[in-house]
């Protein structure tokens, strides 16, 4: 049923992927808000060909038709300012599709400007995060857009009754799709990662069968023989590896290929949904689990021991701005500018050893902004460098609150008696 104001409504821009869902959308947008729909296909590495969807887009009868591709911006505007705070979500997960939601929401307002568009549409449903960070997204940019959700609007919530809809206007639907074939669960994918949720998956002491997993091989199979690997850093972010230098799409891509032919950035994990419920999801990021180990080595040697520790503390928030769907926030905005400031000395090269799913750090330098002085560290004579003698006095004053404590506690011990 169409909302009061789907008279005033005469032209959508729906992100579209040309599957079974934003197909029946699409259609369903035609009918029940009799309104042109201008489809928008991102293509941020998802691994599969998009243009199919502008075929289909054409059968639906849509005249404007936008298939970009945005690997690129995806990972050099979104993915890599969000690995130079080492973002980890609830202990584990890097955020590979919370992440990508504010890049499809900033072209989706874009196009609804340029297009003259009347609102937005997308296919996600009411009991997930995705429709929270589409529309936070849409409406930090465009404070004014209309928003259609029709996961929020239909009674077609089962696939048979989408499957009886696209039938009824002729829709064409994928084969397996029709049969109930294909994966028993639902994939999200881009050049970050790859998710597994629903279905089978939503009993969570299932293991996934080993055939699920599509970037990376199982640890048990990956090569016998541990492989090194050189990633060459500037200001946070990864410039080179083995001594190539890449752009942020392919220093990902490589990373990927690489991480995956060793078992790397597999995830099992039940996380809390900003909408109030635990889900069950496993992820595959394998370029995404070297970046995080070798960019905490990096900082290891070109980061003071309290702007480190002020990164550790903020990371969690900033992790749970973009789980939710804040990323054009002010609040993320002005922590991304803190971020930024501080890699301006992260430069340097570290070495890693892949290993049958593991990420080792074998080796980190930093010619020019190093902190590390071995003269100092060293545990031979330091030439006068540090005066040992001093540790002594430093103790004691850290130790002064905890012996007035003790002395307390002994007090009141001898009072009772």
């Amino acid at each position: 049923m169409a909302t009061k104001n789907s008279s005033s409504i005469r032209k959508v821009v729906l992100a579209y992927s040309g599957g079974l869902d934003t197909s029946v959308i699409l259609k369903w947008l035609q009918d029940v808000y009799d309104c042109e729909v201008i489809t928008f296909t991102a293509d941020i590495g998802q691994g599969e060909e998009v243009e199919p969807a502008r075929k289909k887009a054409q059968m639906l009868g849509v005249k404007q038709i936008y298939i970009e591709n945005l690997r690129e911006e995806f990972v050099r505007d979104f993915v890599f300012p969000m690995f130079r705070a080492n973002t980890v979500y609830e202990g584990e997960y890097l955020l590979g599709t919370s992440i990508a939601r504010p890049l499809i929401a900033k072209r989706l307002v874009e196009i609804a400007q340029k297009a003259g568009a009347d609102a937005i549409s997308h296919g996600a449903t009411g009991k997930g995060n995705d429709q929270v960070r589409f529309e936070l997204g849409a409406y930090a940019l465009m404070p004014n857009v209309k928003i259609i959700a029709p996961w929020r609007e239909w009674d077609l919530l089962s696939r048979e009754k989408l499957l009886a809809y696209a039938d009824q206007h002729r829709i064409p639907v994928d084969f397996k799709k029709r049969k109930g074939g294909g994966a028993p669960y639902s994939m999200d994918a881009n050049l970050l990662h790859i998710s597994y949720e629903g279905g089978i998956l939503e009993d969570p002491s299932y293991e996934p069968e080993e055939s699920m997993w599509r970037l990376t091989v199982s640890p048990e199979k990956a090569p016998n023989r541990p492989e090194y690997l050189e990633l060459a850093y500037r200001s946070g972010d990864i410039v080179a590896v083995n001594g190539r230098k890449m752009s942020p799409a392919k220093v990902l891509t490589e990373l990927n290929r690489l991480g995956g032919k060793h078992g790397i950035g597999r995830l099992d994990l039940v996380e809390n949904r900003y909408v109030g419920m635990k889900s069950r999801g496993c992820y595959e990021t394998p370029g995404g689990t070297i970046m995080l180990k070798a960019h905490r080595a990096m900082e290891s040697i070109t980061l003071d021991r309290e702007v480190l520790a002020l990164k550790d503390d903020l990371m969690p928030r900033y992790a749970r701005m973009i789980y939710n769907g804040y990323w054009f926030s002010p609040e993320r905005l002005l922590l991304q500018t803190l971020i930024d400031q501080s890699q301006a000395s992260v430069n340097g090269t570290v070495k890693l050893k892949l290993y049958k799913g593991t990420v080792i750090v074998v080796g980190r330098e930093s010619p020019s902004d190093t902190l590390f002085d071995p003269k100092i560290s060293t545990f031979e004579d330091d030439e006068g460098a540090y005066n040992q003698a001093d540790a002594g006095g430093f103790i004691r004053l850290n130790a002064l609150r905890m012996r007035i404590a003790a002395n307390a506690a002994s007090a009141r011990a001898r009072r009772k008696r």
